[in-house]
């Protein structure tokens, strides 16, 4: 379950990354920051739902939220990102995507956790 939720998480990520490069550019790592936000709130939501508003099969959490969500999300290349940005001088624009990304994930995990106990 984990493997084929992390098979489709790593596909949906390369398509949507390469969809978001294409028309916004990469000079500031738009796609990173999108992935990252949504996969929070993704996660927030799922969990949520799966744990307070259903009674499905445990491996539903294996193959959503550890398999998809897990593969989905960009830590990882949100640090190297980062890094490069401000290896090229670009201070502002680093600190800003560590800024945004910490906030907005948060808050679109909580944003995901409150929708997901909304769920009847």
């Amino acid at each position: 379950m984990v493997g084929l939720g992390g098979f489709l998480g790593a596909i949906a990520r390369f398509w949507l990354g390469a969809y978001i490069s294409e028309r916004v550019g990469t000079r500031f790592p738009y796609a990173t920051f999108v992935i990252n936000c949504s996969g929070s709130f993704f996660i927030g939501l799922i969990i949520t739902i799966l744990a307070e508003r259903t009674h499905l099969n445990p491996n539903w959490r294996y193959l959503i939220p550890i398999g998809f969500i897990g593969a989905y999300t960009t830590f990882s290349t949100f640090e190297y990102e980062t890094l490069r940005v401000v290896q090229d001088g670009q201070l502002l624009a680093g600190f800003l995507n560590i800024g945004l990304s910490v906030t907005v994930g948060f808050a679109m995990v909580w944003l995901g956790v409150v929708l997901g106990r909304t769920v009847a």
